[in-house]
């Protein structure tokens, strides 16, 4: 406490809770003396307060010198208001948007074009060394590729944060500098097909959404292939997750995808005369939300651009026709009509003009359709039987189609950007860029948002891992002197969602029963887990409903629609109906394979992670569920293959206001998303990081003409730090050297300008 009293003095500042602000600026008033249990203060509006010490003291404010640092391990103070308030200054008085955390770029939205992207500055950033610059994501793609090229080492950027936080874009850019860095005259066409893919996945894979005008609907993890010269050769997509939910339904004030508004936009066009294109306005699938057009997004020139791309990838104006035709027949399907004949049974209205344009488009069968849109067929092993379907369930039918069609289509267009980018040869190395959707919570959250969180608890993990447990593992491996730190570690979640009778596998059990709901698979996660895992609980208020406290957050997911979006199936006789198109790619989409497939086509045997229960019918042997979690294992395993570099995406506001920070929704995602886990282990660690040279280049000045004459640079580093212990007086026993013989060496120094003792990574 008497150390703690020398700092609380006269005219020091803290930083105090507020409700509005999270933290507000104090100056003290009085010094604290030991025993003392009031501070106080002043606050910046003129009023004084007592602040009441009860089990701590406010948090230290920094001198006004290290506001505005741009790398937050720097501040003297680290803690949550000294991070804020950094970020804030930045951002709002500076117009700067990045900011390092050590490893770790900060990216906060600015919802405005800024001039900071262009090859110029590309140019500027290729071949420095990080921190030698302004943070920037050109700053990380260039660690990402330098340590590439010197260590022949796999690379990936992990692009994180909620939705509308900037993710895609920061991976684009990223994906933009390598393009450019590694260009070559006979690989130039290379480089353009790997960044025309941007385009087209947003296209098909991107939304509007309350939150975010081009929010990514599904994951994508972008490997860029590289040769033995480090310039680009090809690129492979990997996608997850697609939210096919959103085909048949938006919520108000969003939009279905991207591609479907271009393609109305564009129904007068011609080359579209056979589609009989309506006005987004006049599509069932298209019009829910209530919202078809979006603020300064111009449908008809997009659809130009996206034509555009598809060129630039080799796809010919057939390929091109033919997506087209299925987006058409889709939006056709979503206004089929049908008709209550009775309480069990319904039929297509009669002479429905959509169902005909769908079935021409396909080349189907209208009268079957409409006969299999409407009456489902159970076999038994005994006989066959015709079973009429209600309204609703016509409906659903209907909607479950025109999902799995989506789907398919989706798949079939990553497949074949795929292969336009593949290269001949071998490839040498690579750097993956991943962009997956942030964690999620919303008033109502279903299945997807369960995945969605699930993927985010890996990816948390994994970052809990690399940061975290590593680090601490190889200071105990080197014997060198450490105080373990307690962090989250989110496994007993991970746990309690895919591990044996959790919550994965019970929602495969339930979907394998015929006369398997919901309500019973909710109850058996009752049984399994209330009182039992601290982790899950019951809502008061709700039978139909289950909490799940994530590492982010708390998180209610209401269980209806769980099975039927994990069985993702369509009723069979649809399916043999479809194969039967003339129209060759509708065929296609729905023979038979029994190869497991990854998103980008390849086939692939994969062990889960985790026994599961088989089912004896092929159509539900493997869920949703299931394939979502043996790929994000395939991903971790990518990953944990790979040196990670960290970019976390920060939304400033939910009004999508430029440059204007709410510290409340900021400081959400702050504690959300490990940076102030990882700023607290800083202030512990080695968060600076200098070269031999760069230590010597700064302290030489204190070095006798003998003591430069020495050749080893170890040597040197130690004849300076023995130096910098003379001229501070400095008792030796504050100073440790420790000699890593295979990584680097770390020194404990005083810092000169700030006068305090800083641990230091010293590289050769």
């Amino acid at each position: 406490m008497m150390a703690l009293a020398e700092l609380y003095t006269q005219y020091n500042r803290v930083w105090i809770p507020d409700a509005d602000e999270v933290w507000r600026s104090a100056e003290i008033t009085k010094d604290l003396k030991i025993g003392d249990n009031v501070l106080f203060l002043r606050l910046e509006d003129g009023s004084d307060l007592k602040y009441v010490i009860e089990k701590s003291l406010p948090p230290l404010r920094n001198p006004d010198i290290l506001v505005g640092e741009n790398d937050l391990t720097a501040l003297s103070y680290l803690h949550e208001p000294a991070v804020l308030h950094n970020l804030k200054v930045r951002f709002m008085e500076s117009k700067l948007i990045y900011t390092y955390s050590g490893i770790i770029l900060v990216a906060i939205n600015p919802y405005k074009e800024l001039p900071i992207y262009g090859d110029a500055i590309i140019h500027a950033y290729s071949g420095q060394n990080m921190g030698d610059m302004d943070p920037h994501i050109f700053a990380v793609a260039e660690e990402a590729y330098k340590q590439m090229a010197r260590n022949n080492k796999n690379q990936s950027i992990i692009v994180s944060g909620e939705s509308g936080a900037g993710k895609t874009v920061s991976a684009r850019y990223a994906m933009r500098y390598f393009a450019t860095v590694s260009k070559s005259s006979s690989k130039a066409n290379m480089e353009e097909r790997v960044l025309a893919s941007n385009p087209i996945t947003e296209a098909i894979g991107n939304a509007k959404t309350t939150r975010n005008d081009n929010s990514s609907r599904f994951g994508k993890y972008t490997e860029i292939s590289f040769d033995r010269r480090y310039q680009i050769i090809g690129a492979n997509l990997r996608t997850y997750l697609l939210e096919k939910s959103r085909v048949v339904f938006q919520s108000e004030n969003e939009r279905n995808y991207h591609i479907f508004y271009q393609l109305c936009a564009s129904a007068l066009q011609p080359e579209f005369k056979d589609l009989r294109l309506m006005n987004a306005e006049d599509f069932n699938y298209t019009n829910m939300g209530g919202c078809t057009v979006i603020e300064g997004v111009d449908d008809r020139r997009d659809m130009i651009d996206t034509q555009k791309t598809f060129n630039l990838l080799g796809f010919n104006v057939d390929f091109q026709m033919d997506v087209f035709k299925v987006l058409a027949a889709i939006l056709h399907l979503g206004n089929v009509e049908f008709k209550r004949i009775s309480d069990d049974k319904s039929s297509v209205v009669r002479n429905d003009r959509h169902l005909q344009i769908f079935c021409e488009l396909l080349h189907l069968d209208a009268q079957k359709v409409a006969q299999w849109l409407c009456n489902r067929k159970i076999v038994t092993t005994s006989d066959t039987v015709i079973k009429p379907m209600t309204k609703l369930q016509s409906e659903n039918g209907r909607d479950a189609l025109a999902k799995k069609i989506y789907s398919h289509l989706f798949d079939y267009v990553i497949e074949k950007i795929n292969k336009a980018l593949q290269f001949p040869g071998k490839q040498h190395t690579f750097i993956g860029v991943l962009d997956i959707y942030g964690f999620e919570t919303f008033d109502i959250n279903s299945f997807e948002q369960f995945c969605i969180n699930y993927a985010n608890e890996k990816l948390q993990q994994q970052f809990n891992l690399h940061v975290f447990k590593l680090e601490q593992e190889e200071y105990m491996k080197e014997d060198i002197p450490w105080t373990l730190i307690d962090f989250y570690d989110n496994q007993p979640v991970i746990d309690l969602i895919e591990a044996k009778m959790g919550i994965l596998e019970l929602l495969d059990e339930e979907c394998l029963l015929p006369q398997g709901t919901d309500e019973n698979w909710l109850q058996k996660l009752y049984n399994n887990y209330i009182n039992k895992n601290p982790l899950f609980e019951k809502p008061r208020m709700s039978n139909r409903s289950f909490i799940i406290q994530h590492f982010a957050d708390k998180v209610e997911y209401k269980s209806d629609g769980f099975l039927e979006k994990n069985r993702d199936t369509v009723y069979d006789v649809l399916i043999d109906l479809l194969k039967t198109s003339k129209f060759k790619l509708c065929a296609q989409f729905f023979q038979d394979n029994t190869a497991t497939k990854t998103p980008y086509g390849a086939a692939i045997k994969v062990k889960s992670a985790r026994p599961v229960v088989k089912a004896a019918n092929k159509e539900l042997r493997i869920t949703v569920g299931s394939k979502f979690r043996n790929s994000l294992c395939l991903l971790m395993e990518t990953l944990n293959a790979t040196t990670p570099h960290y970019v976390r995406c920060i939304k400033p506001n939910d009004d999508k206001l430029p440059f204007e920070f709410d510290p409340i929704r900021v400081v959400q995602q702050l504690r959300a998303c490990g940076v102030l886990e990882t700023i607290r282990i800083s202030a512990q660690s080695y968060p600076s990081r200098w070269t031999y040279i760069e230590f010597y280049g700064r302290y030489s000045i204190l070095m006798t003409q003998q003591e430069l004459a020495l050749s080893d640079k170890k040597q040197i580093c130690k004849v300076v730090l023995q130096r910098l212990i003379q001229t501070f007086s400095l008792a030796n026993s504050l100073i440790q050297v420790f000699f890593r013989p295979h990584t680097d060496n770390s020194i404990l120094h005083w810092d000169t300008e700030e006068r305090q003792i800083s641990p230091f990574f010293f590289s050769p």
